[in-house]
């Protein structure tokens, strides 16, 4: 054979070589990629659940569960005169009710629907 032809030779399975191995080198490349991915949602999750335990393992203490019942709920107990403290910061400005609507009056929620009910 001459040199072109063994150049084109080698040229054509040099190519049908990388062909081969660039499909399966892209689909490793990509799972690989994807791997990392889900290994770092991995850690994230099991991070997550640790918090999540940690806090089952605080509420487990019928103190504890007293005490944020308190703060976030702002139970009180029989016979205990509740305080709450409000800072002009924390006064939100009093908005003006939208159109077409009037604004509630400090009744109880039966006065409120037969007022509406009897001014209709």
């Amino acid at each position: 054979m001459s040199t072109t032809r063994r150049a084109a030779v080698v040229a054509i399975v040099v190519c049908a070589l990388a062909f081969t191995i660039a499909v399966p080198l892209r689909t490793y490349l990509s799972q690989r990629t994807e791997v990392r991915e889900q290994q770092a949602q991995q850690a994230q999750l099991q991070q997550q659940v640790a918090q999540l335990q940690g806090r089952k393992a605080e509420l487990s203490d019928p103190a504890q569960i007293e005490a944020e019942a308190r703060r976030r709920l702002r139970y009180v107990k029989p016979g205990e005169t509740p305080y709450i403290v409000q800072l002009p910061e924390d006064k939100a400005p009093d908005a003006a009710p939208p159109a077409g609507q009037q604004p509630t009056t400090g009744g109880s929620w039966y006065e409120n629907l037969w007022n509406q009910v009897s001014s209709g």
